[in-house]
């Protein structure tokens, strides 16, 4: 306020006064008679009261700003009401969040439940036809017998469909142990991302490992020592890469992503997988080549596949939240 009235010149308020009289060409006469003192004042008061009016009127235009100071602190005081919109809608959201959870939960619970009393009543009760009057130790002999010959007379009646449900399973089994494994509860998992792998199970494992063990008997048609290895080695790298790719790519249609996406974390993820691969399969493989029988192998493949699949599914996940966190984090914020 004082730079403010520093800065005022009230020598300016003469100069229209005196150029409006320039005209008569009698400016310094007038300003020494009696008349030019009452056209023009004493040039001390005429200082003090424009200065006076200068403060004044500074003063008046500092009230006017000064409410919105008051204003902005009475508003820092009392509590935002949108503010208070937000927490309440956060408190609503949160507690429609814990609701979804909860039902997620007892859906998946349902699920499994249901699954396994159906699995395990199917096992049981395969001689529910014939086993009255039998023990309780003849039904623990007998039971899983029958349901061995079951399954042989399945896959003599229908060996595709029948591989082709034991891999759906074995898949969906792997997703749900890797989602465990990866930290969700029991009863917490995905059933979208468990409906994938079991699908990509279903369809196309079954169905292809059929045929490639019956062309890996026609390639290797021999009964020498060298045929097991070479079968091995022919698993671990020309089966293994193109079975590898062949689960990320439907993978990653499946779950809607571009083909740059896919392409990208296939890149990423091919080599470490094959290499993963190394420390178990090989070891599995002497067993399938040397000693399962060509029509039981994929069932041999597939209880080893509970942890290969855990394996798979944990990194293509892995991947694939990596980079929706990275697409995220590098799309520009509004």
């Amino acid at each position: 306020m004082a730079a403010t009235i520093t800065g005022h010149k009230p020598s300016a308020v003469f100069k229209p006064i005196v150029e409006s009289h320039k005209f008569s060409g009698f400016t310094t006469h007038l300003l020494s008679t009696p008349f030019s003192c009452k056209t023009n004042p004493n040039p001390l008061k005429l200082r003090t009261k424009n200065r006076r009016n200068w403060v004044i009127g500074s003063v008046t235009e500092g009230k006017e700003l000064a409410p919105s100071k008051t204003d902005h602190s009475d508003e820092a005081k009392k509590p935002n009401a949108s503010k208070i919109l937000e927490s309440s809608d956060d408190d609503t959201g949160g507690g429609g969040d814990d609701v979804k959870k909860m039902s997620s939960r007892a859906i998946n619970a349902s699920i499994v439940l249901g699954v396994g009393t159906l699995a395990v009543s199917k096992l049981l009760t395969i001689d529910h036809d014939y086993w009255h009057g039998w023990t309780l130790y003849e039904v623990l002999r007998y039971v899983p017998e029958h349901n061995w010959i079951a399954y042989e007379q399945a896959l003599k009646a229908n060996p595709v469909i029948a591989k082709m449900a034991i891999s759906g399973i074995v898949y969906s089994l792997g997703d749900w142990i890797a989602q465990c494994y990866e930290g969700n509860p029991l009863f917490d998992f995905d059933r979208t991302r468990l409906f994938r792998s079991g699908l990509v199970g279903f369809t196309l494992h079954g169905s292809l490992s059929h045929y490639y063990y019956q062309f890996c008997e026609a390639l290797f048609p021999f009964d020498d020592w060298w045929v097991v290895p070479a079968k091995v080695l022919f698993d671990q790298t020309v089966w293994a890469a193109i079975w590898n790719t062949i689960y990320f790519v439907v993978l990653g249609f499946l779950r809607f992503e571009s083909s740059d996406n896919i392409f990208e974390e296939l890149k990423a993820t091919f080599w470490p997988m094959l290499t993963a691969g190394w420390k178990l399969w090989p070891f599995a493989h002497l067993i399938t080549y040397g000693v399962i029988p060509v029509e039981q192998r994929l069932l041999w493949v597939d209880c080893v596949e509970l942890i290969w699949v855990t394996i798979l599914s944990t990194y293509s996940n892995e991947k694939s939240e990596a980079r929706i966190t990275e697409d995220a984090d590098s799309s520009p914020k509004e």
